[in-house]
């Protein structure tokens, strides 16, 4: 029988599901399994999750559509998100880290935010989920990046600069299909001053929302590897969300990393948003950036609770569906732990520490 393959996922949303969440003790229900979402303890385990970039992310005001582009309707919306005030921002952030911290403590060490490589492989040695934590789109930080020293002390290691919508640090793309990246402009005087200080704390920057402008603004600013960590190969589906050949070869040039997203809107020829995706297409997908970026720069970015996945997979818990899709393709056990786990925690030694 073969060993489970353990998965170290790029991004999932599901901090934000548990703050939207209208029961009583979504924590709990998390710990305990629930019939709601794609990750919980219970799935993580089934599917042997063994963490990942946990999200924080502030929903547009007034909107319903969840993070990663999950349009009601399976249509994408042409237009950006409105801008949100900060101090709506800092609300569902600051409402959304508090979840986590609860959860680590109520967890009695089955969960724990993890800040070093170090404490990440200690935490799957044990069999904890552990999280590390990202801020998808910097909305809540001020100019003067004081927030961000304050996330940074509960755990920060990783930021992408927008979402798709316009903040004081640059613009994000729209979801609109189908579409070039190369549709607004890129970062902002702040948005620059925000990727160096990022390098210099040793937080990763997410490129996975940004305008191809955006892409190429951090490209000359930052030293440090280029990653997006939940997105797909645009020459395979032409989203605004996908990642040109350009973009994919500038990313193995500086030893970068990208996660596929499991997203079928983002997976699809046709842009559509369908539950009946089929997982060959997936494999297509890692086919192509292994090809372009090489075995040891491509992961996994599922974006779980923040879009729609194919339904052979359904959530974490079929995880090893993907796995076995892979490995029926031709992939080696050695392969797959790199896309699993190691390709990551390598991209980690290297940026956070």
């Amino acid at each position: 029988m073969t060993k489970p393959t353990p998965i170290f996922d790029g991004h999932n949303d599901v901090l934000l599901r548990l703050y939207k969440s209208t029961s009583a003790d979504p924590i709990s229900e998390f710990l305990e399994g629930e019939t709601a979402g794609h990750i919980d303890l219970k799935k993580a385990k089934a599917g042997s999750l063994a963490g990942g970039f946990f999200a924080l992310y502030s929903p547009s005001s007034g909107k319903s559509r969840p993070a990663g582009g999950s349009i009601a309707g399976g249509q994408p919306s042409p237009t950006l998100p409105p801008v949100l005030s900060m101090d709506e921002a800092r609300q569902s952030i600051v409402g959304e880290l508090a979840i986590l911290l609860k959860l680590e403590r109520a967890s009695k060490g089955a969960v724990a935010i993890c800040r070093t490589v170090a404490e990440i492989k200690s935490a799957m040695a044990r069999g904890t989920l552990a999280v590390l934590v990202h801020i998808e789109g910097a909305d809540a930080i001020d100019a003067d990046l004081d927030f961000l020293h304050v996330l940074y002390a509960a755990g920060l290691r990783s930021l992408g600069p927008v979402w798709s919508r316009t903040n004081i640090f640059g613009h994000g793309v729209p979801f609109r299909f189908p579409s070039s990246p190369d549709i607004g402009d890129g970062l902002t005087e702040a948005g620059e001053r925000l990727v160096r200080t990022c390098a210099a704390m040793k937080v990763v920057i997410d490129l996975s929302h940004i305008t191809e402008k955006g892409f190429w603004d951090v490209a000359r600013v930052s030293t440090a590897p280029l990653v997006a960590t939940h997105s797909n190969v645009h020459a395979l589906c032409p989203s605004p969300r996908n990642l040109t050949d350009r973009q994919l070869d500038a990313i193995r040039d500086t030893g970068g990393m990208v996660g596929l997203n499991f997203g079928t809107g983002f997976l699809r020829a046709d842009g559509q948003m369908l539950a009946d995706t089929d997982i060959n297409v997936m494999v297509q997908h890692f086919d192509y950036l292994i090809d372009k970026l090489g075995e040891d720069h491509v992961g996994f970015g599922s974006d779980f609770d923040g879009v729609m996945v194919p339904e052979k997979i359904g959530s974490a818990a079929g995880l090893p569906v993907l796995v076995d899709a892979l490995r029926a393709k031709g992939y080696s056990e050695a392969l797959l732990l790199k896309i699993g786990t190691g390709n990551w925690l390598d991209l980690l030694a290297r940026t956070i520490g």
